[in-house]
Parts: structure tokens; sequence; C-alpha cells
């Protein structure tokens, strides 16, 4: 059932997400909208940075440095949103701001609508894939600001069948119904139990499209606040953790484990060659976002 405010919230939440993508529009954001192209220009020497898979192996060989090929048509591109829903995006604590949510959830819902818009202006079509540890909905490609205000209508009311998180299900999901090659946005806080799954399929998901990963983060999970002692609970698992936030080496204890598992994470995305960008529910992020596309985009263009 709908809540009484839905129509508000729904509007809100959109006209959040339009602002964010006029923003970057203002910058080069077009350029990551482009398609990989279909006619063959020329090749040019190779430079670091750019996508080791455009290289022209057998020009390489022949002059034994490696060389790109270059194209000079664009063809229309499929922007995929693969979007975690599971139990964990309902953690916030921030107030609202500027281009900021008071949950994870909510955060996804304005990046994802921000990029969908971005998509549908330049002419592409953007599909959404919802999913917990299973596939919860699939919002095939379109092409309209409809169908973006659709799919943030299923980012924040679908009613989801479980609580888990299996971003391995997802992409193995997206390989199977989405055979040419594809933008992909993986938009999570990457808290997958399953870590060598999901990272061996992220990375042969990366070989077939193009995967770039937004982590949504809310800072408490870093900062614990001093309340005394405190039950804790796994929005997934439900598993209880009691614990005493007054007592100071708990608090940098929490703190250090949490900068180690984010360090660990950044080092597997660098790893596997796809870029990684981590946005907080209480920062006003569209800019940093802006720059970060731009880099994506430079590593992707001749």
């Amino acid at each position: 059932m709908l809540p009484h405010d839905y129509a508000l919230r729904l509007r809100k939440i959109e006209v959040r997400a339009r602002l964010v993508s006029e923003q970057l529009l203002g910058g080069r954001l077009g350029s990551i909208f482009k398609g990989r192209g279909m006619d063959f220009a020329d090749v040019r020497e190779y430079t670091p940075g750019d996508d080791v898979r455009r290289i022209d192996w057998n020009v390489t060989a022949r002059l034994r440095k490696p060389f790109i090929k270059r194209h000079i048509e664009e063809r229309e591109l499929v922007v995929m949103l693969l979007v975690d829903a599971s139990g964990s995006g309902n953690f916030g604590t921030a107030e609202p701001v500027s281009a900021s949510a008071e949950t994870k959830r909510e955060l996804a819902a304005i990046v994802a609508g921000a990029l969908a818009f971005g998509a549908v202006r330049q002419g592409d079509r953007v599909g959404l894939i919802l999913f917990t540890d299973r596939v919860e909905r699939h919002v095939p490609q379109r092409k309209s600001r409809s169908h973006v205000t659709r799919m943030l209508h299923e980012l924040l009311y679908c009613r989801l069948q479980s609580k888990g998180t299996s971003i391995s299900t997802a992409l193995r999901y997206l390989n199977h119904v989405v055979t040419k090659p594809a933008l992909v946005f993986v938009l999570s806080d990457f808290e997958d139990g399953d870590e060598p799954s999901w990272v061996r399929e992220i990375r042969a998901t990366n070989r077939r499209h193009e995967v770039i990963g937004l982590r949504l983060m809310d800072r408490r999970e870093w900062e614990l606040p001093d309340v005394g002692w405190a039950l804790v609970q796994d929005a997934e698992s439900g598993e209880v953790l009691e614990m005493d936030t007054s007592d100071p080496a708990v608090r940098l204890g929490w703190e250090k484990s949490m900068d180690e598992q984010s360090r660990e994470l950044v080092a597997t995305f660098k790893m596997g060659g796809v870029p990684l960008l981590s946005i907080r529910t209480d920062e006003k992020w569209p800019h940093r976002l802006q720059q970060f596309l731009d880099h994506c985009a430079r590593r992707r263009i001749a």
C-alpha cells in the first residue's frame, strides 16, 4: 500500500534527481553516455589511461608497440542501473540537505534518477535492475522521462521479497538479459558476504560491458555515537550485537575496521579495472560525481 504522501515524496526525489542531472550535464557528462562507435576511423598510439579493450592487436604486433582503434560514428547506448535494495539501504542518520538523502535507499534513488535523466537527455535507453539476494524488479530499457519516473517509483516503493544481498546474482541476470555492450552502474554499499563470487562476477561483467561502481554510505557506519551500551542489529541478517559505545577503544576499533574494509574494497575495484566512487548521505556529492564521470569519460573516449 502506498503512503499518503506518495506523490509528494516521489515528486521531491524526481526534482532532486533532475537538478543534479542538469548540474552534471553542465559539464562533460554527455561524453560518458556516448557509444563505443560503429565505423572504424584509424588508430593512434596507446597512452596510459586508455581503455585496453580498444587495443588493435594486429597493428600492435606489427609495429611492436600498443595502438588503439578510433571511431567516428557513435551509436545509441544502453545504460543499465543495478541498484542494491537490501535491508541495509534503509539505514540513514543524515539531516536532509541539498542533493543529500535521509537513507541510503533514498540516496540511491536520487543518484540513479540523475544518471537516468542524463541518459535520456542524450537520447540513450536506460533500464533498471533492482536486487536484494534475488532480482526484485527488472525495468527494461526505454528513453523517456516518464520511464525515469516509473523507475523512481520502483526504487522507492517496490515491495521487496528479501533483505539480503547478492551482487553476483544481479550481475549474472544482467549478462543474461543484456546481450549488447552497455554502460552499467552498480549502486550498492557492497556489503555482500560472498565477496569472492561477486568480485569474480563483476570482473567478468566488465569484460562484456563497461562497469562503474557507486558505493552508497552513511557516516554512522564509520562513526559510532557515544550513547553508552547499545544494541546494534544487522539490517539484513537480523543478528544483534551489544557494545559499549562510551568506550573510546570500541569506537576507535570500529572505525579502524571500517577503514580497513574500505581500503580492501578500493583495492579490489582497482585490480579489476572498475572505477569506484563513494557517496555519503550527509554530503553534497554532485560536483564529486561530475569529476568522477569526467575521469571515466576520459578513460573510454579516444
